[in-house]
């Protein structure tokens, strides 16, 4: 079982996309979390739609620090913001360490439609690069 983690700044969006949707396409070979370099008060609520829209679960999904996971070995690390990279340029219990630099959805403005549609691009590519870079697919 590979365990990965997924950082961002907030851990409120993409961070959070990420874990919900590796478990859903990775099932029980990945034991995957996510967590913040500065935590946000909540997972976005935009965030939670786009996943139940592919039935990933969002239960259990909530912003943590990334200090809860500072003394814990991972197989991978994965930065998702060019913020978190920034600020953790290592993490001391990974084997291996990426980043996927994803525009945060979470900035845009618009429409509800228009946030939705956004919300729903960053879900897409996440999954494209979980197919690509971690189930190799």
């Amino acid at each position: 079982m590979q365990r990965i983690l997924f950082l961002c700044t907030g851990n409120s969006a993409r961070s959070q996309m990420s874990e919900a949707l590796l478990k859903l396409m990775g099932g029980e070979d990945f034991e995957v979390y996510s967590a913040g370099t500065e935590i946000s008060s909540e997972v976005h609520p935009f965030a939670i739609e786009v996943l139940k829209e592919r039935g990933a679960s969002i239960e259990g999904l909530y912003p943590k620090k990334v200090n809860l996971f500072a003394d814990q070995l991972f197989d991978k690390v994965i930065t998702v913001c060019d913020n978190a990279k920034q600020t953790c340029p290592h993490f001391p219990g990974a084997e291996e360490m990426f980043h996927w630099s994803l525009e945060d959805p979470t900035a845009f403005q618009g429409t509800y439609e228009e946030i939705l549609i956004t919300f729903r691009k960053t879900r897409d590519e996440i999954e494209r690069r979980i197919r690509t870079h971690i189930l190799k697919r």
